[in-house]
């Protein structure tokens, strides 16, 4: 189709109308979006029967986008959020602090479905701006349960085992007046710091810190008792003044009527136009010049073939060069981008670090788009995170395979020069640097406005500047200040963090949402966009629910008990929700799983097994060829989208 004439657009889906119908959990967060993206529907307040999956838009001079969402594939027996998190082991790695597997008490799933489900909607309509056919997209929750797990899938398939040990145990701390606390450092210094201004045993805090650093990697820490000990001996004041002597960062666990009662309503994301001018500009110029157009992005000449992908023929370097990384095994990945994807030949420039930058950026590259990372000198440490496939890190693979790289010192004005060239011949920057960072270093939206002022200029943060008491912003801790900790634990349990990185990778999704709707209100009006994601935002998404029944004053957690899988003689099964109740009065001790399975199906109730060995779901009928490895032998889980 011809690409839609360019409006005066505020937001991206304004003029278009939509809609939706599938399972409520998942269209009612699809609902959500797209009418915060602008879109209108003429079924407010109803996102549809479940037995549809179908969410259209239509209008705005474009041709009707469609994208279907379900739980999975009817034959694999997956049929809600319950049966979803048990198989594809969100349950196994939510479970590992605790030692036997557990449901998330929210619907996580289903959540980061209906963002992929957006993402994919708002692809096709970029796509079809840039003059490519509308292509009806599909998702499913099995899909984006499986790219939750997928570093910690990775990890389970690699050639050695865990650095760190795989046992029950973590925070949060709890202090002498009750208060439940998270603890967070990067520095092992700050560490050290802290537990000795409390008075802790010396071999105690040696041997803390490794499962403490690498919790973020085996989702659980376990710490030595004395750790715990120390901190039940010691008022929260006294906490807090050890920490703050120390440079480590504490945060008391904050309940969700807390959270609801302070909630200030925001998006889960911000989209601004830019101020230095638009696509009509040439970059470096005032608008009212020539018609612009961006430079092709020259395609670089490596000293090494990118992440398994063959190079491209004829190219030309980057400006100044890059510095050689070593050479990667040559060949085509089994899941490589999208040659002919709603974003091919877009380049998306990320200087990304950990998760949610770099999985952001991943989910771009799977659309098509081509992604090129921004790594320190010497490349990106994570590189060599244990434990390997070929020698690299599987869990840095899982959010980097596919990228190209060249190393930047931006502390160093040649090097920011040689990003900023690199930013005025690219679609986005993406970014996830410390807060005013970008800033200092010149590198800000309005600095590379400058210089291509057609740039999606893309931050993904901890906090969005949205909290004046905000600690660090890092998965846990967001988890800890905003109620998730209580959110996704049932009644009856203590609140706790989930070390799984739930928002890390809910951020990621966030991220990458942004930038596709960033580029779509830059098709439609002209003007490169500054979009900003947070943590928090994925907090605030996730907790939605909950925070919504305690602004009603109703309890905001789900009942005890809540999607507890039922223990077999040789494994767990997790029962629907719905059959939750009628399950459990069932004693399957003494039966296998199967048999367990058999006879809850034979009485009309929906149960699966639960993934309790991350490296079977390779084999898995559920999955039967999902689940790939890539030209370094990492495990590699499916695209979460399919495109007609």
């Amino acid at each position: 189709m011809a690409s839609p004439a360019i409006t005066q657009t505020v937001r991206p889906l304004d003029t278009l109308r939509f809609d939706t119908s599938g399972p409520p959990q998942i269209t009612s967060v699809v609902a959500e979006h797209l009418r915060l993206l602008g879109a209108r529907t003429d079924r407010p307040g109803r996102p549809g029967d479940a037995s549809d999956g179908g969410t259209t838009l239509t209008g705005g001079g474009f041709e009707p986008a469609r994208a279907v969402a379900t739980w999975a594939d009817p034959a694999s027996g997956l049929a809600d959020e319950a049966t979803v998190q048990a198989a594809t082991g969100i349950m196994a790695v939510h479970g590992r602090r605790d030692g036997d597997p557990r449901g998330l008490a929210v619907d996580y799933a289903a959540t980061a479905t209906a963002v992929l489900t957006v993402q994919g909607l708002l692809a096709d309509l970029v796509g079809q701006a840039r003059g490519r056919a509308a292509s009806p997209v599909t998702t499913g929750a099995d899909r984006a349960g499986l790219l939750a797990v997928s570093q910690y899938l990775a990890a389970a398939g690699a050639d050695e085992g865990e650095a760190a040990e795989l046992a029950p145990g973590g925070p949060p701390f709890t202090s002498a007046d009750g208060i439940l606390f998270e603890l967070e450092t990067l520095d092992p210094g700050a560490w050290a710091g802290f537990w000795r201004a409390l008075e802790a045993p010396a071999d105690a805090m040696r041997s803390g810190w490794r499962p403490f650093q690498f919790r973020y990697a085996t989702a659980c820490a376990p710490f030595p008792a004395a750790l715990h000990t120390t901190a039940r001996s010691h008022g929260w004041e006294r906490i807090r003044r050890a920490a703050a002597a120390s440079g480590a960062e504490v945060c008391a666990l904050r309940t969700l009527v807390g959270r609801a009662a302070e909630h200030d309503g925001a998006a889960p994301w911000s989209l601004t136009p830019s101020a230095a001018g638009s696509m009509t500009g040439r970059p470096g110029q005032l608008p009212g010049g020539p018609p612009y157009a961006r430079p092709p992005f020259a395609r670089p000449s490596f000293a090494r073939p990118p992440f398994g992908r063959p190079p491209s023929p004829g190219p030309l370097p980057l400006p100044g060069g890059p510095r050689p990384q070593g050479p990667l095994p040559d060949g085509p990945l089994p899941d490589g981008p999208l040659a002919d994807g709603p974003l091919a030949g877009l380049t998306v420039l990320e200087a990304g670090r950990r998760i949610q930058a770099p999985l952001a950026a991943h989910l771009l590259g799977r659309l098509g788009a081509d992604v090129i990372r921004i790594e320190p000198p010497g490349g990106d440490p994570l590189r060599g995170m244990p434990p390997a496939c070929s020698g690299i890190s599987a869990r840095w693979l899982a959010l980097n395979r596919g990228k190209r790289a060249v190393e930047i010192d931006i502390k160093v004005e040649a090097d920011r020069r040689r990003l900023r060239e690199l930013a005025a011949r690219s679609d986005v920057f993406l970014h996830n640097w410390a807060p005013g960072k970008a800033a200092a270093l010149g590198l800000d939206a309005d600095d590379l406005a400058r210089v291509n002022p057609a740039l999606v200029y893309a931050y993904t943060s901890g906090w969005a500047d949205r909290l004046h008491d905000a600690p660090m912003g890092t998965d846990f801790m967001v988890q800890a200040r905003t109620g998730v900790g209580e959110a996704v634990r049932p009644e009856g349990e203590p609140p706790a963090p989930s070390l799984m990185t739930l928002l890390d990778v809910l951020g990621g999704l966030l991220g990458a949402e942004a930038v596709l709707a960033g580029l779509l209100l830059r098709e439609r009006t002209g003007h490169g966009v500054r979009v900003d994601s947070s943590l928090l935002g994925a907090a605030d998404m996730l907790t939605a629910p909950a925070l919504r029944r305690a602004a009603r004053g109703e309890n905001p957690r789900r009942p005890a008990g809540f999607r507890r899988p039922l223990p077999t003689a040789d494994g767990w099964i997790a029962p629907a929700d719905a059959d939750a109740r009628a399950a459990a009065a069932h004693d399957l001790r003494g039966l296998s799983t199967s048999e367990a399975l058999s006879r809850l199906h034979g009485r009309g109730l929906t149960a699966t097994a639960v993934t309790t060995e991350l490296s079977d779901l390779h084999h898995d009928p559920r999955f039967t060829g999902s689940i790939s490895r890539d030209a370094h032998g990492a495990p590699a889980v499916p695209d979460p989208w399919s495109f007609a």
